[in-house]
């Protein structure tokens, strides 16, 4: 099974039909069928690894400011205590169980797209948020055995995301130049494959700093990046800049 980022952006993406969202089907009908997804959302950012075990996951509406359309919202996937249990083994002793929480929107906003009829099972994995980047990338790659089993690993976040320089209400912003820079450099990374700098990106000057001001939205790439196994494909079936400072790209691996 192919592993896949996504640049999820602005949560209204959910109802909207633009140039991502149909990139964001368009992988769901390019990819096999997976048993169930494994979700590094960059909103479940907390002081641990957790593991969502829910059975029936709830949709959480975790942000304010937006239409009421948009809290109406849900996305009735099911859980999968069967591959909460095997991420939970996988990550041990580091990982716990969590019952309490569902699907945030950097999980559901772009699945409604990708698998719309919510039928596979979803479990998401938080972000601890103690741990530096190098600790992410490895321990990431101990979940490599479950695409071997059919398991899509998806991660959620964007690799520039700045929403103090973002253009709010200005639409269609052009991207600043250290945002574009940072984004080719992560690209020519990726085709190089010298990703070592992409691991600790905080040594990679003004740019990273500024696409990178806080890690929650980058780690979750790591997680896929991780996946990478020698000379694997990488495509990029998601392009774009939102208003400014927020990355849309996305990424395939395999």
């Amino acid at each position: 099974m192919p592993a896949v980022f996504v640049g999820h952006g602005n949560p209204m993406n959910a109802l909207s039909h633009n140039a991502y969202t149909a990139a964001w089907s368009a992988i769901g009908t390019a990819l096999p069928r997976p048993k169930a997804i494994l979700c590094i959302s960059a909103h479940w950012y907390i002081p641990k690894t957790a593991v969502m075990s829910a059975a029936k996951p709830r949709t959480i509406h975790d942000f304010g400011g937006f239409p009421q359309e948009l809290y109406e919202v849900q996305y009735p996937a099911p859980g999968s205590p069967e591959l909460a249990a095997e991420t939970a083994d996988l990550l041990s002793p580091f990982a716990v169980w969590d019952t309490e929480w569902g699907l945030d929107h950097g999980t559901w906003s772009v699945l409604k797209h990708i698998f719309p009829d919510a039928d596979i099972p979803v479990v998401q994995l938080s972000i601890d948020e103690t741990r530096e980047a190098t600790w992410h990338y490895q321990i990431a790659r101990r979940l490599a055995p479950l695409r071997e089993k059919g398991i899509l690993i998806l991660g959620s976040g964007n690799i520039v995301h700045n929403l103090h320089t973002y253009a709010w209400g200005k639409h269609n912003a052009e991207p600043y130049d250290w945002a574009i820079r940072f984004e080719n450099r992560v690209r020519e990374a990726l085709s190089s494959g010298n990703i070592e700098p992409l691991i600790d990106y905080e040594k990679l000057g003004r740019d990273a700093l500024l696409s990178i001001p806080t890690p929650d939205h980058y780690l979750p790439f790591l997680y896929i990046l991780a996946q990478r196994r020698s000379k694997e494909k990488i495509s990029f079936p998601v392009e774009g800049f939102d208003d400014g400072s927020i990355s849309m790209l996305g990424i395939t691996i395999g």
